[in-house]
This record gives structure tokens, sequence and C-alpha cells, in this order.
């Protein structure tokens, strides 16, 4: 892979308090905080990884979930290779407006971003309201991966930041190979219609000798 594709950039998008900026905490310091503040404006922290053999450094992007933010949304998003679209387990409404969500993320980032449904603060059971199926059904008809988590206890927010760094980074790869391939058909029938040439050109002046 060449250097140029060894930054990816996530952004984190869902509810003010559903735990974004504890999953980013977690993955990029392994940090927790229970009393941390409410995102004000964007923030974003790196981690850099090893991914086949291959130096990759994520920057992870989180922005506060509120109405009167939404003005920065393409700035936001610029750029992004992928997305986690997160959701409190315990609070219905944030998984109900995941569709408002999916919808802005769709209409301000490429259309082959790679996107992943995250149901946070799982470890919360006994105040559970949106159910594991609902969750999958969910990512299924809109065709994300999908993993529920905890910021607090960490369960799966490492797996899923590589799950979806992984998904990145075989696409760019796939891309690159497709690109190579390009460039060498097109220098391959460049080549062709070059040697059709200097024979038509040897044959003209074989012909123009002949008198």
């Amino acid at each position: 892979m060449s250097n140029r594709n060894s930054l990816y950039k996530l952004v984190l998008i869902g509810d003010s308090g559903v735990g974004k900026t504890n999953l980013l905490t977690r993955f990029c310091r392994n940090e927790f905080n229970i009393g941390s503040k409410m995102t004000i404006g964007v923030e974003f922290a790196s981690k850099t990884m090893e991914i086949e053999n291959t130096t990759i450094k994520a920057q992870v992007w989180d922005t506060a979930g509120q109405e009167k933010y939404r003005a920065i949304t393409n700035t936001f998003y610029r750029g992004a290779k992928g997305a986690l679209l997160v959701y409190s387990v315990t609070e219905r409404q944030s998984f109900v407006n995941l569709k408002n969500w999916l919808t802005e993320l769709r209409e301000n980032s490429p259309k082959d971003i790679t996107i992943m449904l995250i149901g946070n603060k799982i470890d919360l059971a006994d105040n559970r309201e949106v159910l594991t199926h609902e969750g999958t059904n969910f990512a299924e008809e809109n065709n994300l991966n999908f993993i529920e988590t905890s910021a607090k206890d960490a369960t799966n927010v490492e797996y899923a930041f590589l799950s979806i760094l992984t998904d990145i980074f075989e696409k760019n790869k796939k891309k690159e190979i497709l690109l190579t391939e390009s460039v060498k058909t097109v220098s391959s029938s460049r080549q062709i219609k070059l040697d059709e040439n200097i024979i038509s050109k040897n044959e003209q002046e074989k012909k123009s000798g002949c008198c």
C-alpha cells in the first residue's frame, strides 16, 4: 500500500449522549471517563496500528449531536473513509434517529464510505430498550456492518474499529490493484497502436520503393 492511503479518517455520528466521545477515548487512549463532558463542536484523536504489515493511522473525529452544530457538517464529513453510526441500547429514541443520521451521512460522504452500526452501552443490561436483533435488522436493511459495544468495560471497542479499518484497507488495496491494471492496459494499448503504426509505415515504405 502506498503512503497516501495510510491515513484513514473516521467519523463518529449519532445522538448526543450515546457514548461517542467515550468510544473515541477508549479506542485511542484506552481511557473511560464516566463524567465526560458533552462534546462542543468537533474533536478528534489519532491512533496508529498495523494491518497486514502496513502502518495505518486512524484519525477519529467526534462531533456534538445537537442540531445547533449542524453547520459544521461539510467540514466534518470531508475526506472520511469510514463512519461509526452510534446509538445507545438504553435509549430507544437514539435508535429511532438513526435514519436521519444515516441520510445526512450518505448525502455528505463518498458513495463507497464504509459504515458500521454500533449499539453502545451494553454494560447497562438492566436498562436496555433496544434489542440486539433490532440493530441486526436495521444493519441488514441498510447494508451496514453491526456490533454492540461497551466503552465503559471496553467490550468490542477495539474489534469494532479494527474491523472498519480493515474493510477500508481492503477496499483501498483493491482500488490500487485495479488502477495498476488499468494503467498497464492503457500502456499495452498504446504500445500495440505504436507497433501497428510502425508496421503500417514500413509497409508503405516498401510499396513506395517497389517502383
